[in-house]
């Protein structure tokens, strides 16, 4: 079998067809809608791809139409997505947004019994992470299946095995399982990663109420390398066991929607860390906060979870303080 393409980021979890209605109001009286991908793990997989970084996603999707959108955009993107399997007994998962003019869309998810449900422990070989640097996983794939934690568990341990650095962002969905087995779940995770990065409400969520200090005190206490803490519109705060970072926000007019946004800010955050050249934590933790907060930032200003992602010259250009030439 021939070797697989050297990859930066080795991404694994769920991609799904989304759905979107054209119009404003309850979904019940959409008549028409507009059809993308989206995935925690793969608009990651995007994000990265479009800053520069060689990715590759792992899943499994049904042998039906909808797996082969998926295929194919995300091989668009760059992305190689040659050892994704594909299941003729499991369809590929759907999920539809509902705008209603204010606060945060609904999301209403037709995962059970997906092809990417069925992922166990035996689906994970050591080949996925051949000639790579690093694994990214999110808490939304152990909710999926009866095995699927196991799955996630196997992998994020043969990463750590095969010399890989692991990151690991909790992306809390309620709706996919209870509390209780969500926060046992997502903690016995933690001290498997290298770079831990829940949100406010996901950190306060698996370890109760605490001040930011000892947020970062406690999760590096679990066993991650780095604790990155996303404060929405306060910034973000990173720790090391060397040092302590605060950035400030990247200020937005507008919000339009802000499902991706934690992606668009994992992806920014992995594409500055992972390409560190520098031995000072202090340093290489600022710069990598600076560009998640303004990924995190322009990922709320449209409707798609990933169709906005910048490509890397932008961003240079947005950090530097240039104007974009449109005319």
């Amino acid at each position: 079998m021939a070797g697989l393409k050297p990859a930066d980021v080795v991404t694994f979890g769920e991609s799904m067809v989304l759905l979107q209605p054209m119009s404003e109001g309850p979904l019940a009286y959409a008549p028409l809608f507009t059809r993308s991908i989206a995935g925690a793990e793969s608009n990651v997989a995007i994000g990265l791809s479009r800053l520069g970084l060689s990715v590759r996603w792992i899943s499994r999707l049904g042998a039906d139409p909808f797996g082969d959108l998926i295929t194919s955009t995300l091989a668009g993107e760059g992305i190689d997505v040659t050892l994704v399997e594909r299941d003729p007994a499991y369809p590929t998962a759907v999920y539809f947004k509902e705008f209603k003019g204010y606060g945060d869309p609904n999301v209403y998810y037709y995962r059970k019994g997906s092809a990417a449900s069925r992922l166990a422990p035996e689906h994970v070989k050591p080949r996925w992470f051949e000639n790579a640097r690093h694994l990214h996983v999110t808490g939304i794939t152990p909710a999926l299946g009866p095995e699927t934690a196991d799955a996630v568990r196997a992998a994020m341990t043969e990463a750590r095995k095969q010399g890989l650095t692991v990151s690991f962002d909790p992306n809390l969905r309620r709706k996919l399982w209870s509390e209780e087995e969500a926060r046992r779940t997502l903690l016995s995770l933690v001290p498997l990663c290298d770079i831990f990065l829940p949100g406010l409400e996901e950190a306060e969520f698996l370890a109760g109420e605490m001040t930011v200090e000892q947020y970062g005190a406690h999760f590096l206490g679990l066993g991650a390398k780095a604790v990155v803490l996303k404060l929405g519109e306060q910034g973000s705060v990173g720790f090391t066991p060397l040092a302590a970072v605060r950035a400030q926000p990247h200020k937005v007019s507008r919000v339009v929607d802000t499902v991706g946004a934690g992606d668009a800010f994992a992806a920014g955050f992995l594409s500055s860390w992972l390409n560190n050249e520098s031995d000072d934590d202090e340093r290489n933790l600022l710069a990598a906060l600076e560009r998640a907060n303004l990924l995190g930032a322009l990922a709320t200003q449209y409707r798609g979870d990933w169709e906005g992602l910048p490509k890397l010259a932008e961003v240079q250009r947005l950090q530097s303080g240039g104007r974009e030439t449109t005319r």
